[in-house]
């Protein structure tokens, strides 16, 4: 019996991740839950769950849910995510969005936890940070991400043999055949409609942009130890082949299935073992796939965000947490219908060009960063 926290437990990620515990009652228990405003899905969850701790964004909520569930410890804020985190457990799953996951990451390793990671925006700015924490205290890092999750299957069994290549898929989002002048009249409907996957807001409207990769191919490079110009992105509309390995040989090993994110979920939960379909999971039918599968190049000259991540990778230091923090206040801008959706990508470039890069910097210094980043995007936006 594995006992499972789960930070950002009424999310996509957590609410997947729960029908899976549901499904496996002999396998895992629920030891914490996290949300941020959900409360009345929260409540649902506390019920069916019983958790031993829970932790709210606001200090009301954690005092009115204390005392409807006497039994439960509730805390509420940063510092509860940290307490929650580095609570006893089996696991903890970081679907938290965006960098408030840094944190209680960094805290879940330093106890010592493994985690499931969803949470690549932590790895995008504090990847230096993550993987010594990890190393440091013997705490295993399993992704979560249904391309991360598929290079960390098709590495299996492969110990010792060189990496030509990472092939790292994308679906390319709704807008993979625009032209920049065509981006240029993209609505907020459009950007939510992804073709292939259920996801939520923020993480959809990356995919729309292609920087949802950009972020993908930085979190690569931390988790797998490979260097920037052996990962490849591919462009698959498919989305069946959900990431590949190319070793020295010419072979290539990857993962396909379904576009279902319980899958690298489980995988993650129940590593090194596979658990059972359940639910309404569907085995993948190779003869049902219309016009079969397809790969080509994604076009990085209408979108940029692919190079302002790999080069900001390069570049190394701040700019990662630069990129990551002006992205999340610029694409919650558009969410909100501030900005354009062209416009993501060109403040984006502005910020990451006027940026001074400070190099190897602590969790204070990124969080700095951060602050300062989002406090400039404003400045911008009220500028336009």
């Amino acid at each position: 019996m594995k006992r499972i926290a789960i930070l950002g437990s009424t999310g996509s990620i957590g609410t997947q991740a729960l029908d899976i515990i549901s499904n496996h009652p002999d396998r895992f228990e629920v030891c914490a839950l996290s949300c941020a405003r959900r409360i009345d899905e929260l409540r649902g969850q506390i019920r069916k769950f019983s958790p031993e701790a829970v932790c709210v964004a606001e200090e009301k909520d954690a005092r009115e849910l204390q005392k409807e569930f006497p039994g439960i410890s509730f805390y509420h804020g940063k510092a509860g995510l940290v307490e929650i985190a580095s609570m006893e457990c089996d696991i903890v799953l970081n679907s938290l969005l965006g960098m408030q996951g840094l944190e209680p990451t960094l805290a879940a390793l330093n106890a010592g936890r493994d985690i499931a990671f969803a949470n690549k925006e932590t790895l995008v700015a504090g990847g230096h940070l993550v993987m010594r924490a990890a190393r440091e205290n013997g705490a295993a890092l399993l992704p979560v991400d249904s391309e991360h999750s598929a290079i960390f299957q098709s590495l299996q069994g492969n110990a010792g043999n060189t990496i030509r290549r990472i092939l790292l898929t994308a679906s390319g989002g709704p807008f993979r055949e625009f032209t920049e002048e065509q981006l240029r009249s993209v609505t907020l409907s459009q950007a939510l409609k992804h073709p292939n996957w259920t996801m939520g807001a923020k993480i959809t409207i990356d995919s729309a942009s292609m920087m949802n990769k950009g972020l993908e191919v930085i979190e690569a490079k931390w988790l797998f130890d490979v260097p920037l110009e052996k990962i490849q992105i591919v462009v698959h509309p498919q989305s069946i082949l959900h990431s590949a390995v190319e070793y020295e040989d010419g072979s290539v090993i990857g993962q396909m299935g379904n576009p279902d994110m319980r899958v690298p979920i489980a995988y993650a939960f129940s590593y090194p073992e596979r658990l059972p379909m359940s639910g309404n999971m569907e085995a993948l039918d190779l003869f049902s796939l219309p016009g079969g599968m397809t790969f080509f190049p994604p076009n990085r000259k209408v979108f940029r965000t692919i190079d302002l991540a790999y080069e900001s990778s390069r570049q190394g230091g701040s700019c990662p947490v630069c990129l990551n923090s002006a992205n999340e206040a610029l694409v919650a801008a558009f969410l909100n219908e501030r900005i354009r959706f062209f416009q993501i990508q060109e403040l984006l470039q502005e910020m990451m060009e006027e940026h001074v890069k400070i190099s190897d910097p602590d969790l204070e210094t990124i969080l700095e960063v951060d602050r300062e980043t989002r406090k400039r995007v404003e400045e911008k936006i009220r500028e336009l």
